[in-house]
């Protein structure tokens, strides 16, 4: 696997050097920058190329969330994941409204991390597990104009969001499928639907369920496509809405 180069934003010094420590461990991870907040992060991001930077959201000055669309436009193609304390319903809807690819706890445990970076890595949006409930109760939350108070994916919403300094207009959650697109799940389907709403990674599902992870990626394709979505969120939000997961 090719490796993935990381910049590290937070302002607890110790923090940083430790979790670089951990992330060093694995193989296929490298942390080439660290910074204590959006202006030094900034500055050294002209001169390194990264693919996934971590960001904390509670930042001196410019909140980590504020800054996304800087760091993008600094970064280029990079993966921005929030890396955070805030268990907050409203800090998660702010860092998918702004774009970010993820919003993970650092209560994490270090393989479910380096999974998580590698998923981003991928094009996956990826939320740690306790958020996904309030991901879906936000969703549920009657908005104006009847426009959902957060988008249907992270991922959309990096794309929508580009490398512009503009807020992007939330993309509308997608609508429950019939009742006969979750009959159409095979049975094994099924359980890995499960398992995705429970915010396991292909690798976590093919370890649970004891079959290869190229098995697994091509079951989740299938599983997208029969419920008519774009993206693993929004899977695991209709799974948990048909009490799945």
């Amino acid at each position: 696997m090719k490796t993935i180069r990381l910049f590290l934003v937070d302002d607890h010094t110790l923090f940083r050097r430790g979790l670089r420590a951990l992330l060093e461990q694995a193989g296929q991870l490298r942390v080439c920058g660290e910074a204590g907040d959006i202006g030094e992060a900034l500055r050294a991001l002209r001169d390194i190329e990264v693919d996934v930077i971590l960001l904390d959201n509670h930042l001196p000055g410019v909140r980590g969330v504020d800054a996304i669309a800087s760091l993008r436009e600094v970064a280029g193609a990079v993966r921005i994941v929030m890396l955070t304390v805030s268990e907050d319903a409203e800090d998660l809807a702010a860092a998918l409204r702004a774009g970010a690819d993820g919003y993970l706890l650092k209560t994490a445990e270090l393989d479910q991390l380096c999974d998580a970076v590698e998923r981003a890595m991928e094009g996956d949006s990826v939320i740690s597990p306790p958020m996904l409930n309030k991901l879906v109760s936000l969703m549920r939350q009657p908005a104006e104009n009847g426009v959902p108070s957060v988008p249907a994916s992270a991922g959309d919403m990096a794309e929508a969001a580009g490398h512009q300094h503009v807020t992007p207009i939330p993309a509308p959650a997608p609508p429950p499928p019939p009742p006969s697109a979750l009959d159409g799940l095979s049975e094994r389907e099924r359980e890995i639907l499960i398992l995705i709403a429970r915010g396991q990674s292909n690798k976590m599902i093919a370890r649970a369920l004891d079959i290869a992870e190229t098995t697994v990626k091509i079951h989740v394709q299938h599983i997208l496509r029969k419920l008519n979505v774009t993206s693993r969120v929004q899977a695991a939000v209709l799974a948990v809405n048909h009490g799945l997961g």
